[in-house]
């Protein structure tokens, strides 16, 4: 099916995919003005993937920092950037787009990209939920024998601005990302690997988008307790923030948060939320999706949360979520625990099931 994106569908794909972000994925506010921007500038579409030939080409668009940074700037024209750095150097034409993960900027990825190049945006995404390294949203293409991962990024203020392009292995490239990121003050506009849409089907979440913005309507309808109703999740815990702690490391937002409940509730985050105890215990861990909601109801990144802030935690199982089989590969781990100290990657009974 093709259709073209409508401003109806911002709202809902904003909030739906802030849900899904899971602390990460970026920010409301500006995700609703990138989306808003697209449906000025032109027609976004959305086209399921099996609009497409197996073998034509898509690339993933992305955005790749830490979202507390002090002073990043990513611009619409640092996302079209990104991406001509990255056809620039490709062996044959893109014929489509896909976003990398559900997030509120993120869900949106590839609607601004649309509307000025013509270039559809697949209801798929590399993982339905955000994740914090680009490893988990490449696919498994890093296990790819022989794959080059072509990058193109862009971003940063004019005294910080940084742009270039990258070709090499995958962990190699997305490094020099990484670190791009960090020299930009925070956040660069990415278009990397180029892959076939059979691949994307196979090893991405087809109908993220969809599913994103189904979300997003049952929550504005609804609220905290609709989405988490929609999702089959639930509401785990509220309470108030007595212990925020939250720093960059390999440009990435790394952290915790405690509550002041009796259970001495405890978010860890890298990025998304990574895990949640209560009373010690461990309640839910990565890739299950763990999101927060402030006191008015509204979804809260982990870089907005603050000693003093009123959060409600919301809980979905990973079975109830679309993701990429990148998300049960141990190795996408080791990186992030040894950042918190804490062991969560999914149990060899999970791995063997998905």
């Amino acid at each position: 099916m093709k259709r073209q994106l409508t401003p109806e569908d911002i709202k809902a794909a904003v909030y739906g995919g802030a849900i899904l972000g899971g602390g990460g994925g970026g920010f409301v506010e500006r995700g609703l003005r990138t989306a808003e921007l697209a449906l000025q500038v032109g027609t976004p579409e959305l086209w399921t993937a099996d609009e497409f030939g197996p073998d034509e080409l898509t690339a993933t668009v992305a955005l790749v920092g830490a979202p507390a940074a002090p002073d990043p700037q990513v611009l619409p024209t640092h996302l079209l950037r990104a991406l001509e750095l990255l056809r620039r150097d490709l062996p044959r034409p893109l014929a489509a787009l896909h976003t990398n993960e559900n997030g509120a900027e993120t869900t949106i990825n590839g609607w601004f990209h649309s509307a000025m190049t013509g270039l559809p945006v697949i209801d798929l995404a590399c993982n339905g939920r955000a994740h914090p390294t680009s490893t988990m949203g490449a696919m498994g293409l890093h296990q790819r024998d022989g794959y080059r991962s072509h990058q193109g990024y862009a971003g940063g203020k004019p005294y910080t601005y940084v742009e270039g392009s990258v070709t090499g292995r995958l962990t190699g490239t997305s490094n020099v990302v990484r670190r791009a990121s960090i020299d930009s003050g925070g956040w660069v506009g990415v278009a990397r690997n180029p892959v076939e849409v059979g691949y994307a089907v196979a090893n991405g979440a087809p109908g993220a988008i969809t599913f994103a913005i189904e979300l997003g309507r049952r929550f504005l309808a609804d609220g905290p307790a609709g989405a988490a109703e929609h999702l089959g999740g639930e509401i785990a815990v509220t309470g108030t923030v007595r212990e925020y702690r939250c720093e960059q490391r390999e440009g990435l937002d790394v952290g915790i948060a405690v509550l002041d409940d009796t259970a001495g509730t405890t978010l860890h985050f890298v990025n998304e939320y990574m895990a949640l105890d209560l009373g010690g215990e461990r309640r839910a861990s990565f890739p299950d999706l763990i999101t927060t909601f402030d006191g008015t109801g509204q979804p809260l990144a982990s870089a907005d949360v603050a000693v003093g802030k009123e959060v409600s935690v919301l809980v979905t199982p990973a079975a109830n979520l679309l993701l990429s089989p990148t998300m049960y590969m141990p190795e996408q781990y080791t990186q992030l625990e040894d950042m918190l100290g804490i062991a969560f990657a999914p149990a060899a009974k999970v791995l063997a099931d998905a």
